[in-house]
């Protein structure tokens, strides 16, 4: 249904002939939304702004709450945050805020994934766990409409949960995690069948949506450098250990190529230092012997 109705506002809606809003530099001419947006872009250009990944989290619907000492933020009949260190400094404590939520928190939710919330402090985003989330276990994505369900269900049942984490088995069951055989996707009627998908559907689409976390900063320079030196001297000592390991006794150290070309070399010329041999039999005139 997207793609049709964006393909019939391109081809059709924003092809349409502006005959009263013609512009005023050609008004008696066959201009459409189209053709105004082309001749603009010749014109002037086109300055395409990329927005940052955080827009995601500003455009989520925002839920004004005060924090609770123990339990954290509360939205929609859900606790979230009670043991997000990220909260330590502000528990129990009004926000700078004025007007309609004077010293309450902005807290935002995406109503497609209702396992955590997002609340901006110190200028970064940060995310909530749901309190129910059991340590170590994965749980299926729920949207706003189960957390109705689910609220209803314990209402209905007469419940009163001390803290969410007992509510996480009547979710487990609305969204088939433990679900009994009359409720198998076999045995579900049409209308289960089809919004069981669309949840687990819009479920994918806020995942994606949702923006990847940065990746932790790596070494300087001069760290890189320095773990380069020790990463190449341990490298050489552990082969040098090696070396010796594999022979008994210590080899005596090679004669330098410098000096063995010098024995063998019969040109070479000696040293100034050294004084020439003297004859045998040869003196001054007049010492003979």
């Amino acid at each position: 249904m997207e793609h049709l109705l964006a393909t019939w506002i391109v081809k059709v809606w924003r092809n349409r002939r502006l005959d009263q809003y013609a512009p005023a530099w050609d008004p008696s001419g066959r201009h459409s939304p189209n053709t105004l947006f082309a001749a603009a872009a010749a014109r002037d250009g086109i300055c395409l702004e990329i927005p940052p990944p955080e827009l995601y989290y500003e455009l989520l619907p925002v839920h004004f709450v005060r924090i609770d000492t123990r339990r954290g933020v509360k939205i929609s009949g859900l606790w979230y945050g009670a043991h997000s260190p990220i909260l330590e400094p502000h528990r129990g404590r009004l926000s700078s805020r004025g007007g309609r939520h004077a010293g309450k928190w902005a807290v935002h939710r995406d109503p497609r994934d209702c396992l955590q919330v997002v609340i901006e402090l110190d200028g970064a985003w940060h995310e909530l766990p749901w309190n129910g989330l059991p340590h170590g276990q994965e749980v299926p994505a729920f949207s706003d409409a189960r957390v109705g369900d689910v609220l209803r269900q314990a209402a209905k049942a007469r419940l009163k949960p001390r803290s969410d984490a007992e509510l996480l088995p009547v979710l487990l069951d609305l969204v088939a995690a433990k679900t009994p055989v009359d409720a198998w996707p076999t045995q579900m009627t049409r209308q289960q069948k089809t919004d069981r998908a669309r949840e687990l559907a819009r479920a994918r689409a806020a995942a994606l949506d949702r923006p990847a976390p940065e990746p932790p900063p790596g070494p300087s320079p001069a760290d890189a450098r320095t773990l380069h030196r020790q990463a190449t001297a341990a490298v050489e000592a552990d082969r040098r250990r090696r070396r010796m390991a594999a022979v008994s006794v210590q080899p005596s150290a090679p004669q330098l190529l410098a000096d063995s070309l010098r024995a063998k070399n019969l040109f070479l010329l000696p040293d100034e230092e050294q004084d020439p041999p003297e004859e045998v039999g040869t003196g001054r005139a007049g010492e003979r012997s």
